[in-house]
């Protein structure tokens, strides 16, 4: 079997696990046991994460850090049939983020036929709870682990070849709740209606002044309130996505909401609202010596290059300053539809890079 076929069987037998955020488990444990298959040093943290060790040659080197994140955004009952077409392989996940956990095999396959010997410990790590509402839980006890012993944290995604990602996008999610009395459409007729007020307060959020520069966005995701047709809603409550490639903007813009949402209360209305989500911003220069490595190993795959920014699990080690670049490792599309698919042949090509920029990571001042 070669190389490329193995891989693939590897990231659909992975893809074939149901592993929304917060259900990675049976998932972790698939990719425990192939770790354990291949002989690593392999070890699980508190919150689910799948830790294998691949042993430095010199005792006090630096460590080099791959990670991929287990999770999908598809529910457990979601059908997970995988078809192929041509160079396509179809099926939910696959993509983001199947075929990137099995590159982490992949990556020690490839590094064993060149005979590669890390200097210092290289470490795969499958991580939970990257998607939605996970918060980067995962990274977040990666990086707590690790800090900043590494010389690189580098984050694999399964599509987006070619995209090197240095900068991480700020993210801050809120659940905006409304309460009132509520009541009878007719007998109570104009008394507040939270489903009312809740179209005001989101008529209001969306008026709010967003910044092109730093791009800054504000997204209301979901609204939800209301007991029936004829009854004055006594609750709403709407989720808020904020986003800024700036930290100060999006705290600016997060005030904005709190203090749009603060404004509608008054007698028997009662507004309040929840952080739901946070995913710290950060970045390293494009000059950062891990950046240009990422942009030759890809180059001399004949792969045209670009940097830009993204929220993934990149974003914990960014924040604090670590060296951590996010790596695309094919092409595809579709990716949170159940119509998502990869490209198989220029998975040869993101493999190679990412082996190129592991052994060069170890090379880092």
């Amino acid at each position: 079997m070669d190389f490329l076929t193995r891989l693939i069987d590897l990231a659909i037998a992975i893809q074939q696990i149901p592993a929304p955020t917060g259900h990675e488990a049976e998932r972790a444990a698939f990719v425990q046991g192939r770790f354990l298959a291949e002989g690593l040093e392999v070890s699980r943290d508190a919150v689910g994460n799948v830790y294998a060790r691949v042993a430095g040659q010199t005792p006090r080197a630096r460590p080099v850090v791959v990670s991929a994140h287990l999770d999908t955004v598809f529910p457990l009952e979601t059908p997970l049939t995988v078809r192929r077409v041509g160079d396509k392989v179809f099926g939910p996940g696959i993509g983001d983020n199947s075929v990137a956990v099995a590159s982490l095999l992949g990556l020690w396959w490839w590094l064993q036929a060149q005979g590669f010997a890390p200097p210092g410990d290289l470490w795969l790590v499958a991580n939970v709870a990257e998607e939605g509402l996970g918060n980067l839980k995962g990274m977040k006890a990666v990086v707590a682990r690790f800090g900043a012993q590494p010389k690189a944290y580098l984050v694999l995604e399964g599509l987006g070849l070619g995209w090197v990602y240095h900068r991480g996008l700020g993210v801050r999610r809120y659940a905006l709740k409304i309460s009132t009395p509520g009541g009878h459409a007719w007998a109570d007729a104009g008394t507040p209606s939270a489903v009312h007020e809740m179209a005001t307060l989101i008529h209001r959020l969306t008026a709010l002044p967003l910044a092109r520069r730093p791009r800054t966005t504000l997204n209301v995701g979901r609204c939800r309130g209301g007991v029936s047709i004829n009854t004055i809603a006594p609750e709403a409550v709407a989720e808020v996505d904020l986003r800024s490639e700036d930290p100060a903007a999006l705290m600016a813009l997060a005030q904005a909401v709190e203090t749009e949402t603060q404004r509608l209360q008054r007698d028997g209305v009662s507004t309040s609202w929840e952080v739901i989500g946070e995913r710290p911003a950060g970045g390293i220069p494009q000059g950062h010596p891990l950046v240009q490595a990422a942009l030759a190993a890809l180059r001399r795959q004949g792969v045209q290059p670009r940097t830009t920014v993204a929220s993934t699990d990149a974003n914990v080690p960014l924040s604090l300053g670590f060296p951590a670049v996010c790596l695309g490792l094919t092409h595809g599309g579709g990716a949170h539809t159940t119509e998502e698919f990869i490209y198989t042949t220029p998975l040869n090509a993101g493999l190679a890079a990412l082996a190129d920029l592991v052994q060069q990571a170890y090379r880092l001042p």
